[in-house]
């Protein structure tokens, strides 16, 4: 049975507040290297997050959340299109470009009688397209009075703080520039937490009297995985001193000071001059202490952990901004909210910054949903997810046939507090973005309920076998050990399938 057919015959099922108010609308908060061990509602000794928790206590919290490829344009590309990297053309950062021409949800979303939006970080090289409405960032965009690119192409620069920004654009949209005679499909799209972490000024001291405990796996030295071993994110070697951990004095010369000055440097006079003094004193106090070994890689870890946190709070607070005018306006009953991000992130992990491996940090995304009348699932959610189901959940909820070709799955049964016996039980991931910044090998892999099975190749051939279950932070690769071998060959078939499955042409080539 294909998906439409399977639609229109489950068509009577869906949530009879559908058919009474039209149709659910969707607002879609996404921000960008937001990780789940930094949302308190999923991992409580870091930071607290009572807004994003606010989501999750009212609706429903995957504890099972995955990404298809763990970098940024990619995974937006696999939201947009519900399909995998390979299948919507966008598979890296570095030389990639959108096609905006082919099918994706916001399109369908508008034959099915929605408005669309996006506002925010976008990413994706080419201009929006099935959007009734757009205001992007250009690029990464920028945290101090950022500029918006409109639709018309023109460039406006904003007063202000980018997350405070976005969150005034979503809903001024919704207040004043939407048909009100339709249901829509808003997209809110942050910039936050991306690098290079740069608080809102009235923030600049939060987190400040804190130490974050320094992760276990801190000081992992790789043995047995030389793809780990061979990247470019570590906090120790790999963080820049002025760029990300701000430590700037006249005359520095990191290689990425140029960019920090001209990113700093958008700051109006006074708030610069609060910056200034906030980051000085800090690094005045740096620098006479020369620190070196431990102390140093732990410094830089204790100052990204801050700034990240507060760029969070700022984060969090807008959050609950957006959940508060939903609620205001009458709006909450009828309104699906989904928080994600567009993946993970290593906060300190086997010593790391950044995303792109297919360990559980950067593979896992949260993923909470305020679900409105209808929707009665509450609590944890278990089964495997992927970014790829957004699109056909919303489809479904939009009641529009979710085409053949789209490779997600619709989380609407799973919403209704369903448990679907033929729900998948493991997932496929490919990440493509080799040679580039932080240099992680190109790899795809599976991963089930307990094991994970990764294959670097390219300009490397490793295999990497883990038991998440008696080594939750993959330390042991078990690759070709005695006693592992049925174990193997079962999830080299289960990777087999889902690469014929998702037809990825990967699997056609030589030793793959």
């Amino acid at each position: 049975m294909n998906k439409t057919t399977a639609l229109l015959l489950m068509g009577s099922a869906l949530p009879a507040a559908v058919a009474a108010q039209g149709r659910y609308n969707v607002v879609y908060i996404m921000t960008d290297d937001h990780t789940m061990q930094m949302m308190s509602c999923y991992d409580s000794t870091l930071v607290e997050t009572p807004n994003l928790d606010r989501i999750a206590r009212d609706g429903v919290k995957f504890v099972n959340s995955y990404v298809a490829n763990s970098l940024s344009g990619p995974s937006r590309a696999c939201m947009l299109t519900g399909k995998h990297s390979h299948k919507n053309g966008f598979t890296n950062n570095e030389h990639g470009v959108f096609d905006g021409s082919q099918q994706t949800m916001p399109k369908l979303m508008q034959k099915a009688g929605y408005q669309t939006a996006i506002i925010g970080k976008w990413h994706l090289v080419s201009d929006p397209t099935g959007f009734d409405y757009w205001n992007i960032l250009p690029a990464q965009g920028d945290y101090y009075n950022p500029t918006f690119i409109n639709m018309d192409k023109t460039q406006t620069r904003e007063k202000g703080y980018v997350t405070n920004i976005v969150t005034d654009k979503s809903i001024d949209w919704m207040e004043h520039k939407r048909d009100r005679s339709k249901p829509f499909i808003l997209f809110v799209h942050h910039k936050a937490c991306h690098r290079a972490w740069l608080p809102e000024i009235k923030y600049l001291h939060e987190y400040e009297d804190k130490t974050f405990p320094v992760p276990e796996t801190f000081y992992d030295h790789y043995e047995g995985r030389p793809a780990a071993a061979a990247q470019e994110m570590s906090i120790d070697e790999d963080m820049d001193m002025v760029y990300d951990v701000k430590m700037y004095r006249p005359g520095a010369k990191t290689p990425l000071t140029p960019t920090y000055l001209s990113m700093v440097g958008r700051l109006d006079t006074e708030d610069r001059a609060v910056y200034d003094h906030f980051y000085d004193s800090l690094s005045t106090d740096f620098y006479a202490r020369n620190l070196t070994g431990n102390a140093l890689a732990e410094f830089k870890y204790q100052r990204y952990m801050r700034d990240y946190a507060k760029v969070l709070k700022s984060l969090d607070d807008n959050v609950g901004r957006l959940l508060d005018y939903l609620d205001a306006s009458g709006l909450s009953d009828s309104t699906l909210v989904v928080y994600t991000s567009d993946q993970g992130f290593y906060m300190g992990e086997h010593g790391w910054f950044d995303k792109r491996f297919m360990y559980e940090e950067s593979l896992t995304t949260p993923l909470v949903m305020r679900l409105p009348k209808g929707l009665d699932a509450r609590g944890e959610i278990s089964e495997m997810v992927q970014n790829i189901d957004y699109a056909p959940t919303f489809l479904e909820l939009a009641g529009a046939p979710i085409p053949d070709d789209i490779q997600g799955e619709s989380l609407v049964p799973l919403l209704r507090g369903e448990h679907p016996r033929k729900w998948r039980k493991s997932i496929y991931y490919h990440f493509y973005e080799y040679p580039a910044e932080h240099m992680v090998k190109r790899h795809y892999g599976v991963r089930d309920e307990r094991y994970k099975l990764i294959h670097f190749y390219n300009d490397i051939d490793v295999w990497e076998l883990y038991d998440l279950q008696n080594d939750p932070h993959e330390l042991h690769n078990l690759y070709g050990q005695p006693g592992t071998e049925k174990v193997t060959k079962r999830l080299r078939k289960e990777l087999r399938k889902l690469q014929e499955q998702y037809d990825d042409p990967i699997r056609l080539q030589p030793g793959m």
